[in-house]
């Protein structure tokens, strides 16, 4: 597929989309068109996995295979190999065909009957905690998808129409395609959702930075993990740049997670190669006896936990030998704490935070120092423009650590802040600007007013503040006033203006009237 006919599925795709919009917002119609791509998603892959499991047989259009013997054997293989079984007549185009039939059909009942069995056909198997209530928030009977049930079985059934007659080729191009068309609408989903987008989706390009910077010179990632995974993008990233064997994540939203699971079985990754788990990272985490070789994280900025009011954070080995922990309003540093827990001693961790990280006294002060001083696992600090994040247009920076590290004598700094493009009402960054990051980084030399490389003597100098224009000298001198050609330029403008006065005072001569003073 050449990228003219991948824009042209994206485009497709967003255009259905928008005959859901109605009054709802965003992240509402968000929910059912990516649950329909799913569901025909699931439907086309059955189809393909089931033909091929009838090429013996005498009849080999699964659609059209009625024996009860051969889909019961199809079911056994189905659920072995996709984790999940759909019957012949719950296939995405009988369901589409019947909606949309000459004589109206109602098929509310029936598709709602179909996402509960999808469920339910991977209950006591592997694949059940990945498909565990996975369709819980389409809502059939919202009213606003219609007023009335008759309204509401209309549009889902032109929707259905439309995703039917689009060939998603699943045995023809790479799963990318469609996978990449997929967070194409999750991108397009963030840019209307506003404050609620952060929950959910990191700017392709910046998750592009943290997967480069967990994979460099490494062809093969053992295990990746996102403590506050959204809707799974940021871990999907890294298998672009690197090949990934399994993916570990967290959510504590349960609709973002649903998308997380099903963003991940819709790129292809087996059931049995990702465990995306949900509940609050911090207070219930759910991956504790495991160790990642390449960790990311874009957790929500400043958000509030329960720190010392839970008394069982100061005894907690994520957390108890800082000497202090994160304030209850500001749970940045828990979040780094809790990566440095999780991180292998061979693996590298990037998360992103405010810049108040930096900085901020306190007990994250002490919790600053002790990463840089005791662990000595900051390897970088890397300052990002402002507005690049949906939700909010604070300037954010990324923290690079690593627990075995090369340049152990010093810590990089670098201030991208200035360099990005304009795109509507957001700032983003280039391909370009990404490759200086990484270049940079790789290169871990100093560059004017761009990076600076600091030896820890000068971070203890600076009592382990990290605030960036103390390492990266951005400051632009004026260029010298030329007086004497100022001054010329007042005299000549002065010369102009006396001339300008008489010709005004000629017309009103002529016209009989007073000249203005």
């Amino acid at each position: 597929m050449t990228e003219e006919q991948k824009m042209k599925l994206e485009q497709k795709l967003w255009d259905i989309a928008n005959e859901l919009r109605g009054k709802m917002d965003a992240d509402e119609f968000r929910d059912y068109i990516l649950g329909f791509i799913f569901y025909k998603y699931l439907s086309e892959k059955q189809y393909l996995y089931a033909n091929q499991l009838l090429e013996t047989e005498g009849v080999k259009d699964y659609a059209k295979v009625t024996d009860q013997e051969d889909i019961a054997a199809i079911r056994e293989e189905s659920l072995a190999k996709l984790g999940y079984f759909l019957r012949p007549q719950e296939l995405f185009g009988a369901v589409a065909k019947k909606g949309n039939a000459d004589t109206a059909n109602f098929i509310l009942e029936d598709l709602q009957s179909i996402l509960n069995a999808i469920e339910q056909s991977t209950m006591g198997t592997d694949s059940e905690d990945d498909f565990n209530k996975l369709f819980e928030d389409l809502d059939l009977n919202s009213t606003k998808l219609g007023r009335s049930p008759d309204a509401r079985n209309t549009l889902i059934s032109k929707v259905l129409a439309h995703l039917d007659k689009i060939d998603f080729e699943l045995g023809k191009v790479d799963s990318d395609v469609l996978g990449d068309a997929y967070e194409y609408l999750i991108g397009q989903f963030a840019s209307g959702a506003g404050k609620k987008a952060g929950e959910f989706y990191t700017p392709q390009q910046v998750s592009k930075i943290l997967a480069k910077l967990v994979t460099l010179d490494k062809p093969k990632i053992k295990s990746a993990y996102d403590p506050a995974c959204g809707s799974g993008s940021l871990l999907l990233r890294i298998a672009k740049e690197a090949e990934v064997a399994s993916f570990s994540g967290q959510e504590l939203n349960r609709t973002t997670f649903n998308l997380a699971r099903m963003n991940m079985i819709l790129h292809d990754v087996h059931f049995s190669r990702f465990d995306i788990r949900q509940d609050d990272t911090l207070e219930e985490p759910q991956h504790l006896g495991e160790r990642f070789e390449a960790v990311v994280a874009n957790p929500p900025f400043s958000a509030k936990w329960k720190g010392k009011d839970n008394p069982l954070n100061e005894t907690d080995d994520r957390f108890s030998q800082y000497g202090a922990l994160a304030p209850t309003s500001k749970a940045d540093f828990s979040f780094v704490q809790h990566m440095i827990h999780q991180l292998a001693e061979n693996g590298t961790a990037a998360i992103i935070l405010p810049h108040g990280v930096l900085f901020r006294g306190g007990a994250e002060a002490k919790i600053r120092r002790y990463i840089i001083e005791e662990q000595n696992y900051l390897d970088a600090v890397i300052g990002l423009p402002a507005n690049l994040f949906y939700g909010t247009s604070i300037p954010a920076c990324i923290l690079v650590l690593k627990k075995c590290r090369v340049h152990d004598g010093n810590i990089l700094f670098i201030d991208a802040s200035a360099e990005f493009e304009k795109v509507g009402n957001q700032n983003a960054l280039t391909d370009d600007h990404v490759a200086k990051i990484i270049d940079t980084y790789t290169k871990r030399e100093a560059v004017e007013k761009y990076a600076h490389v600091a030896p820890l003597d000068e971070i203890r100098e600076n009592d382990f503040n990290l605030n960036i224009p103390r390492y990266v000298d951005t400051f632009e001198e004026e260029e010298p006033v030329d007086l004497k050609a100022v001054a010329k330029a007042l005299a000549d403008l002065e010369g102009e203006m006396a001339q300008t006065d008489e010709l005004i005072k000629g017309f009103c001569d002529e016209l009989g009237i007073e000249a203005p003073v």
